[in-house]
């Protein structure tokens, strides 16, 4: 990985500061899980399959996204409550940045695993699957939302973030759709250059 000092001194005081009087230390767990997740996943694969600079930056970013939210919970990051009230928005919409970053960052991570490993033939379908990949990891994590709210009622607002949307699950979903659109259309020619370089 590019910056391998860097990134992981970037992730480990994001995590620190996290961690340290988050809201809800059971939902902090729960939403921090999946950086702590891929960093383990990037540390266990380096080597072998090392990924690209825009890639493991995407992750580190989305990897913050999630900390923040662990922090605070998502329905409560001050920066949104401020743009909230310039805005006159009924919810803090910080919970939006992490599903259109669900859609964006995993689009760049799947087309990077199906083109190194050759996995789809006709570039022509590439875009359709990264999308439809993207699409299926949101429908998965909402289904994990809703399971964590049937097992813990303590934590089950917080997690969830609905903040009393009646059409969350499927707003998420969008944002991830939109997420992923956006990143292979406009991360295409620079994810590339960078992947003819490794190669």
């Amino acid at each position: 990985m590019a910056h391998r000092g860097l990134w992981l001194t970037i992730f480990a005081v994001v995590l620190v500061w996290s961690g340290i009087g988050p809201k809800d230390y059971y939902t902090w767990f729960l939403e921090v899980l999946p950086a702590l997740l891929a960093v383990m996943i990037i540390g266990l694969t380096d080597k072998k399959f090392p990924l690209t600079p825009l890639c493991s930056w995407l992750v580190l970013v989305h990897c913050v996204v999630l900390m923040v939210g662990g922090h605070y919970t998502y329905a409560e990051v001050p920066l949104f409550d401020w743009l909230a009230d310039i805005f006159d928005w009924e919810r803090n919409n910080y919970d939006k940045v992490g599903h259109f970053a669900q859609g964006f960052v995993p689009a760049i991570v799947a087309r990077e695993v199906l083109i190194r490993h050759e996995v789809i033939k006709q570039s022509a379908w590439l875009a359709f699957i990264v999308v439809s990949i993207c699409l299926a990891i949101s429908a998965f994590y909402e289904l994990i939302e809703w399971w964590v709210a049937l097992l813990s009622n303590e934590a089950a607002e917080s997690f969830l973030g609905t903040q009393g949307y009646v059409w969350d699950t499927q707003s998420d979903m969008l944002l991830a759709l939109i997420g992923a659109m956006a990143a292979v259309t406009l991360l295409k020619s620079l994810h590339d250059k960078q992947l003819a370089k490794l190669t």
